[in-house]
């Protein structure tokens, strides 16, 4: 099988991520792993299982991310595998009423990444899915790596 794993990072929090569920991945399964500023055309030839993560930016997906994504044409994913994943605060940890509240309101950046993925023809294996950071540039929550490793595995 091929896959890609396409993501954006920041601080280096979504990059950890992309490249634990890149390396959790069965060994007979060819996998790259690209920034989505740096994607090709031709990367995307071949791929089974297309896998898009981005960190969390004023509840939504980076501008390289959703750059990514609206360059995918109109069932360009038919009959492909994908996965949509972020990097994210914890809400509910947040200390601030008014945060808690306005993250209860608007979303993460995975679930409109799956949406657009499926609209683009992609067959969700998985829900969308989300990792820790303890704060903004991070660090990762303790043992995140692990589960996103785990997280690829399960597809």
């Amino acid at each position: 099988m091929k896959a890609l794993v396409v993501y954006d990072s920041f601080f280096g929090n979504t990059e950890k991520i992309a490249k634990a569920i890149g390396g959790a991945f069965d060994p007979q399964t060819q996998v790259e792993v690209v920034r989505a500023s740096e994607v090709k055309p031709e990367q995307l030839e071949g791929v089974e299982l297309l896998v898009v993560g981005s960190p969390t930016r004023q509840f939504r997906a980076s501008e390289a991310t959703l750059a990514f994504l609206n360059s995918l044409p109109p069932n360009s994913l038919k009959g492909k595998k994908a996965a949509a994943f972020d990097t994210r605060v914890d809400m509910k940890k947040q200390k601030s009423w008014l945060l808690r509240l306005i993250g209860k309101l608007f979303r993460y950046a995975a679930e409109p990444i799956g949406a657009a993925l499926e609209k683009s023809g992609g067959k969700l294996v998985l829900p969308p899915e989300g990792f820790f950071v303890e704060d903004t540039e991070g660090p990762l929550r303790e043992g995140e790596l692990e589960r996103a490793a785990a997280w690829a595995k399960s597809m």
